[in-house]
């Protein structure tokens, strides 16, 4: 393993991002890891610190840009490697991902995380494509996940399967759409930051003629209204983000339960 060397009053910023993590205080230990990158620029642990942060946050494009940050301080630390894979698989780049996983194999052949990773990103990959291909309940002459065909199987355990795999194209359906309202949700919430950011900018008692959008028209509003306004629709589209990433987390663990479902049938149709 290569040594990094620490520079004190870095590491002091990243031991106070370490606990408010490990709180899962993401906001607050992204805010002392950046403050450990501007001491020491080239620890690529605190990249790696700050990328699992944005991953706690669902904010994937963040993460995976840590994480290349964090390679190209130290090209030989693997954890850099696991931490894109990860980043680009949750955004179903599983190429990039399964090519990052290469790289770092190529420094480490024998890393069980790496292999692990791989294996996972593989499996996901074969069901995003399976669930994407179907778009009726399989034939009796039709493969399931693992090649056997359904007919080959017990029809108790084929209607099984059958069942399973068209669930599993459900969740993943409804999955896509909850990330699509988690983005909406996102860009909602930042547009009404920036935008009250920029009215607090103003000076107080401005006679400035101020208008609030609704629907298709614009009505004249005090300042104050519009502040309000924006403020609730901020908390609105905070506590519906959250909602929704709770929601997010539910479709990815019954997703991963289904496919297990189905491996698990596919095994035991296999060994019989």
């Amino acid at each position: 393993k290569t040594k990094i060397m620490s520079n004190p009053d870095a590491e002091a910023k990243k031991e106070l991002g370490n606990k408010a993590f490990a709180a899962k205080e993401y906001d607050e230990a992204i805010k002392h890891y950046t403050a450990a990158i501007s001491i020491d620029s080239k620890n690529c642990v605190y990249y790696s610190n700050r990328s699992a942060c944005y991953g706690g946050k669902k904010e994937w494009a963040s993460a995976a840009k840590d994480a290349k940050d964090c390679i190209k301080v130290n090209p030989s630390f693997i954890k850099g490697y696991y931490r894109l894979a990860n980043a680009q698989s949750e955004q179903n780049e599983f190429e990039a991902g399964l090519a990052t996983i290469k790289q770092g194999m190529a420094i480490e052949s024998d890393n069980p995380q790496l292999q692990k990773q791989m294996r996972q990103i593989k499996a996901k990959r074969s069901s995003m494509r399976r669930a994407e291909s179907s778009t009726s309940a399989p034939s009796s002459n039709t493969a399931m996940p693992g090649g056997m065909p359904y007919r080959n199987l017990d029809s108790s355990i084929s209607k099984e399967v059958m069942d399973l795999h068209q669930q599993l194209v459900a969740t993943t359906k409804e999955y896509r759409m909850v990330k699509a309202n988690i983005n909406k949700a996102q860009n909602g919430k930042r547009s009404n930051d920036l935008t009250k950011s920029e009215l607090e900018k103003l000076p107080q008692g401005t006679d400035a003629k101020m208008y609030r959008g609704v629907g298709k028209m614009f009505m004249l509003t005090s300042r104050p209204d519009i502040m309000s306004h924006l403020e609730e629709s901020i908390d609105k589209d905070g506590k519906e983000e959250k909602d929704l990433n709770a929601k997010c987390e539910y479709l990815e663990r019954r997703m991963k339960s289904q496919q297990q479902n189905i491996q698990e049938l596919t095994k035991t149709a296999s060994s019989e």
